[in-house]
């Protein structure tokens, strides 16, 4: 491989002529035709027997092209980025331009690179720091929440359905008085007020005692999953088989007991509360972090591609698929049943993509600016960070996380310091 030409196109654009020799082009046509002969019929040759030549002659010289090609550029294009010390911030905009056995194969790469970065003053930046006070209401609403996990539920049978009981109940929707596919359900449990059902539906549920039989008339919203059924009337027969309520404990020293190491209701409260002013110290921190970072980016200059945007609302819609696929869906099926289209899901990244780029490049620069390194001390402390985070030893997280990128991580969270140290805080 060899870089025989760059030439700066635009700002920020650079286009890298990439030339493979013909000996190396040559082993790699040889490598794609062992690879696919097995699948290729010759007549007068048993399967996978007939020379190369043969082939060449039947199907063209350059039937195994393009699989040595795609074999051959991808560590040509890195060697030639490495080699033009240029720093690619996109994926290449790849053209082939010539290729046959004779002069190699000559290929052109538009790389977007990363733009000249101004920051001033990022030291001694003035913030105001605001921790919420906790008060006795905040304390009181944790402790419900507390009581609420602790409920149970019991069976009602001595009056009728209202707001928060559990009902269990039969359902048949009809649209024009056809059944319509998933509007049927038997036995199936709904906390009334929940919002699980379409407007409309949950309240008409209320005021029912056991055993009732009676419609509930609901319209579908607009903006409906279903298209067959948006902005239609529907009608949903319902028999209701079971009402529980829920219980919560009493609010004394025997729950303190139930759902914590104290002994008393006083001592759980104060625990809360000192939790809670823990809580409300550390945001009051990373408002303060937010802010000194977004005036960073105010005083920051730089002519940022948009392929620098776009490349990190790739990263990000990629590591939403990857979270569906833990819960078992894939964003394909995300898309279907949100009614949503890539291009206004992209969309909704925008925003937070371009934070990102831009703190990325100041803090970078500030790296850059003050000579910030990283020592293996540091690396070694950030990679054992991870492997307690994500339950794995140090020596598999450094098989998933290059040391080189995640040297230029600690080297912008030292950056970050830099900036909250020096700043001033009031």
């Amino acid at each position: 491989m060899s870089l025989t030409a760059t030439k700066e196109l635009e700002k920020n654009k650079h286009e890298l002529t990439i030339h493979i020799d013909a000996e190396a082009f040559e082993k790699a046509i040889e490598k794609a035709y062992k690879k696919n002969i097995k699948k290729i019929n010759v007549p007068g040759f048993r399967q996978g027997k007939a020379p190369r030549k043969m082939v060449e002659k039947l199907y063209g010289e350059g039937v195994f092209f393009e699989d040595a090609i795609n074999d051959l550029y991808p560590a040509a294009l890195a060697e030639a980025i490495e080699e033009s010390k240029l720093e690619v911030v996109a994926r290449p905009e790849v053209e082939m331009k010539e290729a046959d056995t004779k002069n190699g194969v000559t290929f052109t790469a538009v790389c977007v690179v990363k733009p000249e970065v101004t920051v001033k003053d990022y030291k001694g930046i003035e913030v105001e720091k605001t921790v919420k006070e906790v008060t006795d209401e905040d304390v009181d609403n944790r402790l419900k929440a507390m009581q609420d996990r602790n409920a149970r539920q019991i069976d009602v049978d001595d009056r009728a359905s209202q707001n928060g009981d559990t009902v269990v109940f039969d359902f048949e929707g009809f649209v024009d008085g056809v059944p319509f596919e998933g509007g049927k359900a038997e036995k199936y449990s709904l906390t009334l007020g929940s919002g699980q059902f379409i407007p409309g539906f949950e309240p008409q549920l209320e005021n029912h005692n056991i055993g009732d039989e009676f419609d509930v008339n609901v319209t579908f919203p607009e903006e409906y999953h279903a298209e067959e059924l948006k902005g239609k009337e529907a009608v949903f027969k319902c028999k209701l088989h079971e009402i529980k309520a829920k219980e919560v404990p009493a609010l004394d020293d025997e729950f303190a007991k139930d759902v914590s190491e104290f002994d008393t209701l006083d001592e759980l409260k104060a625990d809360i509360r000192k939790k809670m002013e823990e809580q409300n110290e550390k945001a009051a921190d990373t408002d303060v972090e937010n802010k000194l970072i977004d005036k960073v980016i105010e005083n920051m200059e730089a002519d940022i591609p948009n392929e620098m945007y776009e490349a990190a609302i790739d990263d990000m819609v990629r590591d939403f698929d990857y979270r569906l696929q833990g819960q078992g869906m894939n964003l394909e099926t995300y898309l279907k049943y949100t009614g949503m289209e890539i291009a206004s899901f992209r969309q909704t990244f925008e925003e937070q993509a371009k934070k990102r780029v831009q703190i990325r490049l100041a803090l970078e620069k500030i790296v850059e600016v003050e000579n910030i390194t990283v020592s293996d001390e540091d690396l070694e402390a950030e990679y054992n960070k991870l492997a307690e985070m994500y339950q794995m030893e140090a020596d598999q997280v450094k098989k998933y996380i290059a040391a080189a990128e995640l040297t230029k991580d600690v080297a912008v969270n030292k950056a970050v310091d830099l900036v909250k140290e020096t700043a001033v805080v009031k």
